[in-house]
C-alpha cells in the first residue's frame, strides 16, 4: 500500500517484486486515477512527475497512521468478501472519511477530486 501525504489517497497494489516496484507504480496510478476518473492530462502529469523515485521513511505520522487503518480496513473488507480486487479496495478506501482531511475535503477521494479539478501536481 502507497498512500500519498497531500490527499491520502491509497494505492494498493502487489509488492512483489520489490526491485520492480518503482517501475510498476506508474501504471497501478494510472489504473487509480483512471478509476477515479480525473482528467488524462492530470494523470499525465503526475506520471511525469514520477521520472525519479526515492525511497524514504515518512516524517509525516499522520500518515503512517492512515496507512495503519487503511490496512485495518482492508483486511475487514476483505474477509467479508467485499471487495477482494486491489483497485476496487483502493478506491473503496478512498471513500474513508480521514481525521487530517477533516477541514477541507474530508476523504482522499474529494481531495483528489479537488486537486484534480485545480490542475496541481501532487496526487
Amino acid at each position: 500500500m502507497l498512500v500519498n501525504e497531500r490527499t491520502l489517497l491509497p494505492v494498493l497494489m502487489p509488492l512483489a517484486p520489490v526491485a520492480s516496484l518503482a517501475v510498476r507504480l506508474p501504471g497501478a496510478l494510472v489504473d487509480i486515477l483512471a478509476a477515479h476518473g480525473v482528467p488524462r492530462s492530470f494523470i499525465d502529469s503526475e506520471v511525469c512527475e514520477m521520472q525519479v523515485v526515492k525511497y524514504a521513511k515518512t516524517q509525516n505520522r499522520s500518515v503512517v497512521g492512515i496507512m495503519t487503518e487503511f490496512a485495518h480496513l482492508a483486511e475487514a473488507y476483505r474477509a467479508h468478501g467485499k471487495p477482494t480486487e486491489l483497485i476496487d479496495l483502493s478506491l473503496k478506501l478512498a471513500r474513508t472519511p480521514c481525521s487530517p482531511l477533516y477541514k477541507g475535503p474530508v476523504s482522499p477521494e474529494r481531495a483528489l477530486k479537488e486537486l484534480a479539478s485545480d490542475g496541481g501536481v501532487g496526487a
